[in-house]
């Protein structure tokens, strides 16, 4: 019973690490603001390939927004694990992530 069960547990996990996305350890993505909305708390960054990027900044994260504007070239890093296929409307930005113009 002690062998059904260990090779359940082994498939299950094979099964779930196949479905669920793969870690990154953090990321930064560079590129110009293409819209913002310091009251929402949102920005849309658009990349060097031309993917946008839409972040949702959290009231605790310590980022400003009111610092930045449209056309503003900056760099976003997120220093947590995400998904690397994360597919949400907006990442969120929490304490510990950073927003800085970047001088590229």
């Amino acid at each position: 019973m002690r062998e059904v069960v260990a090779a359940l547990v082994v498939a299950l996990s094979v099964a779930a690490s196949a479905v669920s996305p793969a870690l990154a350890e953090g990321r930064t993505v560079t590129g110009t603001i293409v819209r913002i909305d310091p009251a929402a708390r949102t920005f849309t960054v658009k990349d060097a390939a031309g993917a946008a990027w839409s972040y949702k900044v959290e009231p605790d994260a310590g980022i400003e927004l009111g610092a930045f504007r449209e056309g503003d070239r900056i760099a976003v890093t997120i220093g947590r694990a995400t998904p690397l296929n994360m597919n949400t409307a907006a990442d969120l930005l929490r304490k510990g992530d950073k927003v800085v113009k970047a001088g590229f």
